[in-house]
């Protein structure tokens, strides 16, 4: 956290290059698979080259790379965050110190899982095409139209079908893989809290615009909906669920948070002075 509050939110927000980087990846991952499809003229053919994808060693690897390309720009970026962090507040010299053992320590397995969790993610993108697909097809047929003509729908909407695949993954996983290495990190530093912050426009949801500069327990997530008197999708931290953009900003010293301050506890979002939470922590 830093002096100005603003600077802060900017410093801990994961970088939109990187979401970007990672879509075009899988973009281009995707039109290989769809160059193998061009030629397919029945339904039965699609689905062949798709299961064909599915088993492709070089497709396994081209996803395995795109995951830890991903991942570690994530991880490098998210380090220099934490060393500027340290640079301003009185606990840098531990933060320093546990930078240096991190890829030793449960971070290094952090790492290693969101990199097989991401991998899995693109690698099932043809076997989610193929449902998708044979849902569609199941569809059709029930309505009377003939095979032929179904399989030259699905051609043309087959590569807005990997678009929207790579899309989702990418804003969903870049923003999921990021609070998990900012948790595996507060775990590694013995830090149990952090503010939930939103990307502040039109897109961020209402239940999330609630929880906005709120203090979370890493062990405590919320249900950001129930808390908003919205149908409850489940409890969750800052960026863990679909199409999310929010993050965490790790709380690293309370002197530089403006007190009294939202903290999420029992259930419920309370104002708390800084001694009321200190009880707490």
């Amino acid at each position: 956290m830093t002096l100005r509050k603003n600077t802060a939110k900017d410093l801990w927000k994961p970088k939109r290059r990187i979401e970007e980087m990672y879509k075009r990846t899988l973009k281009q991952i995707a039109s290989q698979i769809q160059v193998k499809l061009k030629d397919a003229k029945t339904i039965e053919e699609i689905l062949v080259e798709l299961k064909k994808a599915i088993n492709s060693p070089e497709f396994s690897r081209y996803a395995d790379r795109a995951a830890m390309k991903m991942v570690t720009s994530l991880f490098a970026d998210a380090g220099h965050t934490w060393r500027q962090a340290a640079r301003k507040n009185s606990k840098g010299k531990g933060i320093y110190e546990a930078l240096k053992r991190e890829l030793n320590g449960p971070i290094g397995g952090s790492i290693n899982e969101q990199i097989r969790r991401n991998a899995h993610l693109i690698k099932s993108m043809p076997l989610s095409i193929s449902k998708d697909i044979t849902e569609h097809v199941s569809k059709e047929a029930f309505k009377g139209r003939r095979a032929e003509y179904i399989a030259e729908d699905l051609q043309k909407e087959i590569p807005t079908m990997f678009e929207s695949k790579a899309k989702l993954i990418a804003r969903t996983e870049v923003s999921k893989t990021s609070t998990a290495l900012t948790k595996a990190r507060c775990e590694n530093m013995g830090i149990d809290w952090y503010i939930w912050r939103t990307s502040e426009d039109q897109r961020v949801r209402k239940s999330h615009y609630h929880m906005e500069g709120v203090i979370v327990n890493w062990n405590n997530p919320p249900s950001p909906e129930a808390l908003n008197n919205e149908k409850n999708v489940g409890y969750y931290h800052a960026g863990n669920i679909y199409n999310c953009r929010c993050y965490p900003e790790a709380v690293i010293i309370l002197d530089l948070i403006k007190w009294p301050s939202k903290v999420y506890y029992n259930g419920s979002i309370v104002r708390m002075t800084r001694k009321q939470f200190e009880e707490i922590m």
